[in-house]
């Protein structure tokens, strides 16, 4: 009997016996097998449970196991790209038993995280930076003579990103050891895989044959220049016939593949010669595997369960709460498609996001103008700059953490030209528990210190109708419409939108006392605080400013002159628009005489996965805080004496 693998308990799981990536290196590949099943299992059994990001982890459980299983992890440096496909990676180092605590207040990130664990030795959330990220720690391993084995595993939707071939071309400038693994989950780039390209991909990933490749390259060393190049691009291009990986040996990587990432007997042996070879430069093996793989309602879903809120294991059926209102994202995208019916002009641009954003809507009705151009934002900023300058009215949905990657574009590309780009920024503000990588926090503290840019923020879902019907209208300047996740207040939503009067706000109760100055979804929290102060004796005014850029000055030195208190909100750090509003009164003298201002924004900190009402709570932008900022400002007792409203 061989002690390395004594009997074991039939009614004892494989998985129960791992504990860190260490305990599954002695498993044979039979085990390896049955563990991957239990993995998968234990992924659909724990996002019914939380929800999150099923179909990207179900198709990398094989691939998860062999990597761990082949390499000395963690001391070995293995990076996800984005992270949302990390469940199975969790479950196999050291956080099994938390696993149903994914995106939960307290529990686990949805994405690899640096503070949570050191087998996440790089945190992400956006796209295409492991590459990069793996380069510069190989590099690293280098100068401080330590070395490791550094591997990046990339889908093939991140490769659309521009980021991924700047650190492709500097890697393979290099001669440092970097393995990259491509996740080709699309059969978007792949040739079809099978056992002829198993065996090739074994053939040129072994010492044998590198030996011999290696040997070729220095007798071919001696020939004229030209001869060796001849030769060298000969061997290349032979290689890509039969596998299809021209394109990344010209990037300067040794290419392997395609192999079936599902299939362990093909994966063990081609990750085991990686690992063990001792040729300098970076290596990219392609792997191909199915989202979903494994769970029937997920294979065959259209998205491939790629995002999903809890479900039923049995059925797949997704547990949807009744909505009280539509959402934001679903009211931009019809008042959009309604503004382009009357006028052709009119075009969409998503960065590999259009259902998130809501132009798949757009979509569905026009489907000649939209363009969904990939995981692109860069791209996707300056070519609605080329459109605008040909007449046309491009609208560009990003999601507000997402639109930070083309900061550049927006000011020189778009703002500094003042080409009429309509950018539209959903998840603006808090988001949940996707948490502080998908936060929209930041953008009004990025925009806002731009000139001539038009910047609004909807109160509500019928004020985001008559502001996609402003931007459509505005030709002369860059706009930005921003708003949050989720569900609107419940208003009845127009039918059609109308323009309204470029930066000019909107009173909407009249005080005395106190004077709460709302951007945005947060006018909601206002009017239940001053519901509450008007209970206490204290009159407020309640204002919608509408428009952080341009300020509504005429009504910002109203409410100062005519108040004792001005506070102003919003789901944005600081540095936004209280800070507008402060320069504007400081510069006017309002400040002079005894006026008491006040700005509710995040906290000055990141914010951490939890459900958006309790981070609204914890942040001080509900209504409870909103009132206790407005008492202590008068210097009056804030002991609730009634619960404010829900």
């Amino acid at each position: 009997m061989n002690p390395a693998h004594p009997p074991r308990d039939p009614n004892v799981r494989l998985l129960d016996r791992v504990s860190v990536p260490a305990d599954l290196r002695g498993f044979s590949p039979d085990e390896l097998k049955q563990l991957a099943q239990e993995v998968r299992q234990e992924v659909i059994e724990a996002v019914a449970i939380t929800g999150g990001h099923l179909g990207a982890g179900l198709g990398v459980v094989e691939l998860t196991v062999a990597l761990h299983h082949v390499f000395e992890t963690p001391s070995d440096r293995l990076i996800w790209d984005v992270g949302h496909q990390c469940y199975p990676h969790k479950i196999l180092t050291g956080r099994k038993a938390r696993i149903r605590t994914l995106r939960q207040g307290g529990g686990l990130s949805g994405f690899t995280n640096r503070g949570e664990s050191e087998y996440d030795p790089f945190g992400a959330g956006h796209s295409s930076t492991s590459i990069s990220a793996a380069l510069g720690m190989a590099v690293g391993s280098e100068f401080t003579g330590h070395p490791r084995r550094c591997i990046a595993v990339i889908g093939d939707g991140s490769m659309s990103a521009g980021q991924a071939y700047e650190a492709l071309n500097n890697a393979g400038s290099r001669d440092t050891r970097l393995i990259v693994v491509l996740n080709d989950n699309d059969m978007s780039i792949a040739p079809p895989v099978g056992a002829m390209s198993a065996y090739f991909s074994r053939l040129l990933s072994s010492k044998p044959y590198l030996s011999i490749r290696h040997l070729a390259k220095d007798l071919v060393s001696h020939f004229p220049r030209p001869l060796e190049r001849a030769a060298h691009r000969v061997e290349e291009y032979a290689r890509g016939l039969v596998t299809g990986g021209t394109l990344f040996e010209e990037l300067g990587f040794y290419y392997v593949g395609p192999i079936d990432g599902h299939n362990l007997d093909h994966l063990l042996p081609v990750l085991k010669n990686v690992r063990d070879s001792t040729e300098p430069g970076p290596v990219l093996v392609h792997v191909v595997t199915q989202k979903g793989r494994g769970y029937g309602p997920a294979e065959q879903a259209a998205d491939k369960y790629h995002g999903v809120g809890k479900f039923d294991v049995v059925t797949g059926a997704l547990a949807k709460p009744k909505a009280n209102a539509p959402s934001y994202t679903s009211v931009f995208g019809k008042a959009l498609t309604a503004q382009a019916k009357k006028d052709p002009r009119i075009l969409a641009i998503t960065a590999a996001m259009p259902a998130g954003t809501g132009l798949d809507l757009f979509g569905d009705q026009f489907p000649d103008r939209l363009f969904d151009v990939g995981i692109a934002e860069q791209h996707a900023v300056t070519f609605a700059g080329g459109l605008a300058c040909e007449g046309l009215r491009p609208f560009v949905a990003i999601y507000s953490t997402f639109l930070q990657r083309a900061y550049d574009q927006v000011v020189h590309d778009i703002v500094l030209q003042k080409l009429p780009v309509r950018f539209i920024l959903d998840r603006a503000g808090l988001v949940g528990a996707d948490g502080a990588t998908h936060h929209g926090s930041f953008d009004l503290s990025y925009l806002l210190c731009l000139p001539d840019l038009v910047v609004m923020a909807p109160a509500d879902e019928a004020e985001l109708v008559h502001m996609v019907a402003t931007a459509a209208g505005i030709d002369d300047l860059p706009s930005v419409i921003r708003y949050p996740r989720g569900e609107g207040v419940g208003v009845e939503v127009p039918r059609e939108g109308r323009a309204l009067p470029i930066g000019k706000g909107r009173i909407v109760r009249q005080g005395t006392t106190v004077a709460l100055l709302s951007i945005g979804t947060r006018l909601a929290e206002a009017e239940k605080a001053a519901e509450e102060l008007a209970a206490r004796g204290l009159s407020t005014t309640v204002a919608d400013a509408r428009f952080a850029k341009p300020l509504d000055e005429d009504m910002v030195a109203r409410l100062a002159r005519e108040h004792a208190v001005l506070i102003t909100i919003e789901e944005n750090a600081r540095g936004g628009f209280g800070a507008q509003v402060l320069h504007y009164l400081a510069d006017q003298g309002l400040l002079d005489g005894g006026l008491k201002v006040r700005t509710l924004t995040l906290p000055d900190r990141f914010i951490e996965h939890e459900a958006p009402a309790v981070q609204l709570s914890q942040s001080g932008l509900d209504a409870q805080a909103i009132l206790a900022c407005a008492l202590k400002a008068l210097g009056r007792d804030s002991t609730p004496t009634a619960q404010v409203r829900a």
